[in-house]
C-alpha cells in the first residue's frame, strides 16, 4: 500500500518536529523497512536539537554503542546555546513565574511594555530573548515548556509576523502533547489572523492556508467533532481552491469526512463534481469509490474499491488510528467509514432498482446473505427508506415513490426562468456591444 503513502506530499507543508508521529505510525506498519525509517528519523533530527535521541536512533540503526563525533560535538554546542538564551530570558522567565507580580499585567500591550521597563528594567531584547529561548525548547522537544512560553511572548510582542511565528509554533506544540481542546483553539486562532492578514502576496496567503489545512488533520481525526470541523474548513471556497490549485490529495480527507458524517449531506453533491474535476490530479481507492457510486454507478467497481479503502485507511497515519479495548484493537473509523460505505452502495442501487435480489446485494456489500438481511433490516427500520423485504423470493422490493407534480412544476419555472433571465442578459450584452461600434 505505500503507492497510496502520502506522507511524502504532507511532509514537505509540516514542521519537521510533526513529521516524526507519521514516521512512527509507518514503522509501526512496517510499510518501508526498518533501516529507511530510522534514516529519515536521523537526517530529520540534526536540523533540530534533540541530540540525544538522535544518538539513540543512530546506536538501534548501527547496532552500536559508539557515536559519531559531530553528534557529542553538536550535543556540547546545543547545551551551551541553551544556557546563554536561559540567561538571556531570565528577566522576564523570573517575573512571568511570579503571580504577583504578572497580575500586574493588561491587556493593553503598550502599558504592559512601559510597566515592565520602568518597575523591572525589562525591553525589548528581553522580550526577543525569551522567544528564541521558547523556540530552543521547541527544537529541544520541550514542548510543554515552549508553549508555555511562546503563549507569555504573544502577550508582549508588537511585532504581527513574529506573533504569528510565534503562535505556529504554540500550535505545533499543542499538537506534539495531544492537547487537541487546546490546538484546536489555537487552529481557530490562527485560521482567523490568515483570513484577515494582509500578505506580501496573494500566493503567500495561499501556502499559510495549505500549511494549516496539512497541520489541521492531526487535529480533526483526534477532536471529538473533527470530522464535522473539517467540512467547515477545507469546503470552504478559499480553502477548497487552495487544495485543487496546491494539494489535492487533501482532497482525501474531506472524502473520508463525507462519508462518515451523515449531517453534511446537502455539501455532497457539489463535493461529488470536485472529484469529477480532480481526476487527472488525484485519486485514491477513497476518491475512486465515491466515483464508482455516484458519477458511473459501477457497484461491482465499488465493491472492490471498498476492499482497497479499508486497507488504504488502515495505513493512513491520519485516519488509521487504533483504540485498545481490553485484549483487542480496533480501528474505529475503518469501522464507520465502512458502515457509511455499505449505506450509499444500497441508496443508490435502490433509486435505479425496484425489485432486487437480497444474494446480489449481500455480494455487493460485501457480506454473507444472513449479515446483509440483519443490516437490510435495522437499516428499513431506522430510515425513511420506503421497502420492504419479500423473504420467500429473497428480494428487497422498493416501495415507488411518486414525485410531487406541483413540486416538479415549481423546480421548471425556476430553471425556465433562470435560462431566459441569462438569454436576456445575454441579448442586452450583443445588443450594447453592437452601439459600441
Amino acid at each position: 500500500m505505500a503507492e497510496y503513502d502520502l506522507t511524502p506530499r504532507i511532509a514537505p507543508n509540516l514542521d519537521r518536529h510533526l513529521v516524526f508521529p507519521l514516521l512512527e505510525f509507518l514503522q509501526e506498519r512496517q510499510m518501508y523497512p526498518d533501516e529507511q525509517i530510522l534514516k529519515s528519523k536521523i537526517e530529520l533530527l540534526n536540523k533540530t536539537n534533540m541530540v540525544d535521541y538522535a544518538m539513540d536512533i543512530h546506536k538501534s540503526l548501527y547496532h552500536t554503542e559508539d557515536v559519531p563525533q559531530d553528534m557529542v560535538d553538536r550535543r556540547v554546542e546545543v547545551v551551551a546555546r541553551l544556557k546563554v538564551l536561559e540567561e538571556s530570558a531570565a528577566p522576564l522567565v523570573n517575573f512571568l513565574q511570579n503571580a504577583a507580580a504578572v497580575q500586574e499585567l493588561r491587556a493593553d500591550k503598550q502599558y504592559n511594555l512601559q510597566m515592565l521597563h520602568e518597575r523591572y528594567q525589562i525591553g525589548p531584547q528581553q522580550i526577543e530573548a525569551l522567544y528564541q529561548y521558547a523556540k530552543f525548547q521547541f527544537e529541544c522537544g520541550n514542548y510543554s515548556g515552549a508553549a508555555d512560553y511562546l503563549y507569555q511572548y504573544r502577550a508582549l510582542c508588537t511585532n504581527s509576523d513574529r506573533s504569528l511565528s510565534a503562535l505556529w509554533g504554540k500550535l505545533a506544540a499543542e499538537i506534539l502533547m495531544q492537547n487537541w481542546d487546546i490546538a484546536l483553539e489555537e487552529l481557530n486562532r490562527l485560521k482567523e489572523i490568515i483570513d484577515s492578514k494582509s500578505f506580501s502576496s496573494p500566493m503567500n496567503q495561499v501556502q499559510n492556508r495549505i500549511w494549516l489545512m496539512h497541520w489541521s488533520l492531526f487535529i480533526f481525526f483526534n477532536h471529538d467533532n473533527g470530522r464535522t470541523q473539517i467540512i467547515d474548513l477545507f469546503n470552504q471556497d478559499k480553502y477548497l481552491n487552495a487544495i485543487q490549485t496546491n494539494a489535492p490529495h487533501l482532497v482525501r480527507y474531506l472524502a473520508t469526512a463525507f462519508i462518515v458524517n451523515k449531517r453534511r449531506r446537502p455539501q455532497f453533491k457539489d463535493f461529488i463534481k470536485v472529484i469529477q474535476q480532480e481526476q487527472n490530479s488525484y485519486k485514491d481507492p477513497i476518491t475512486e469509490f465515491l466515483t464508482c457510486v455516484y458519477v458511473n454507478y459501477d457497484f461491482d467497481g465499488a465493491q472492490k474499491k471498498m476492499r482497497e479503502c479499508e486497507e488504504v485507511i488502515l495505513n493512513d497515519p491520519f485516519l488509521g488510528k487504533r483504540v485498545e479495548e481490553g485484549n483487542f484493537s480496533t480501528v474505529p473509523l475503518r469501522d464507520e467509514f465502512l458502515e457509511n460505505a455499505r449505506l450509499f452502495i444500497f441508496e443508490t442501487y435502490c433509486r435505479i432498482h425496484q425489485r432486487i435480489d437480497m444474494g446480489v446485494l449481500a455480494e455487493k456489500l460485501n457480506l454473507n446473505y444472513e449479515e446483509a438481511e440483519r443490516w437490510i433490516v435495522n437499516l428499513i427500520r431506522s430510515s425513511k427508506l420506503d421497502a420492504k423485504i419479500d423473504s420467500q423470493s429473497g428480494t428487497v422490493i422498493m416501495e415507488p415513490n411518486h414525485p410531487n407534480v406541483y413540486e416538479q412544476l415549481i423546480d421548471h419555472t425556476k430553471a425556465l426562468s433562470g435560462r431566459t433571465y441569462k438569454l436576456v442578459g445575454q441579448l442586452l450584452e450583443h445588443a450594447q456591444s453592437q452601439v459600441a461600434r
